[in-house]
């Protein structure tokens, strides 16, 4: 079984960055990214990132594996997903989101950049 630290060690080959306190590193494989993105306890998006982007909501498709933790996330039109490891996760963009409990949830996601919507069809009726 993988534990958290694990989870958390260096990854080779990774570009990291940190924005809004999250930690994100990232792997460029052919066309696309994998990334590992630390959401640390008591982060919650509208508090941390609406700040640094500018945006009401996050406009951001994600699509992954959470590997530990939970978080929820919430869209526009009030409509809630919770989300709690192990579990895929397919996250449509204009959402707030924030972690659940006292662990860090972390995040194997896997993304086109700019074309992850319209290639993976991540878009709310």
């Amino acid at each position: 079984m993988t534990d958290l630290h694990s989870l958390l060690a260096p990854l080779k080959g990774a570009e990291r960055r940190e924005v809004g306190g999250v930690q994100v590193d990232v792997v460029r494989t052919g066309n696309s990214r994998v990334k590992r993105v630390v959401y640390p306890a008591g982060f919650r998006w509208s508090e941390q990132m609406r700040p640094v982007v500018g945006t009401d909501l996050c406009q951001h498709a994600h699509v992954g594996f959470l590997a530990a933790g939970r978080f929820t996330i919430q869209y526009a039109d009030g409509t809630q997903e919770a989300f709690e490891a192990p579990q895929v996760v397919a996250i449509a963009p204009g959402h707030d989101g924030w972690v659940v409990g006292e662990e860090p949830a972390v995040l194997i996601e896997f993304d086109f950049e700019g074309e992850t919507v319209e290639r993976l069809g991540l878009r709310r009726g």
